[in-house]
């Protein structure tokens, strides 16, 4: 029981930690590509030279976060649920 006690604080800062670094910085740099936008490639002298563009984000090297996905997801629900209960109010 004190355990759990111990942990509920710990799993609230982090949460509250990872929501706070979603609001400041939206995005992060791609998993795939590192935020190059590209993948690196060596030549045959073992040279690091320009590869592949990155298809997962695009080129552009950055990718939007979860905790930020989940927010603009719930933030549209919100918004078309509102609007759609506002114009329904107005035709009874």
């Amino acid at each position: 029981m004190t355990s759990a006690l111990a942990a509920i604080p710990g799993l609230l800062f982090l949460t509250l930690g990872y929501a706070a670094v979603c609001a400041v910085s939206p995005f992060g740099n791609c998993r795939k590509c590192r935020g190059f936008g590209f993948q690196l490639k060596t030549d045959r002298r073992g040279r690091l030279k320009r590869g592949k563009h990155c298809r997962r984000c695009d080129g552009h090297g950055k990718r939007i976060r979860i905790g930020r996905w989940i927010y603009n997801r719930a933030a549209r629900l919100h918004r078309e649920g509102a609007s759609h209960s506002n114009s329904q109010k107005g035709t009874a």
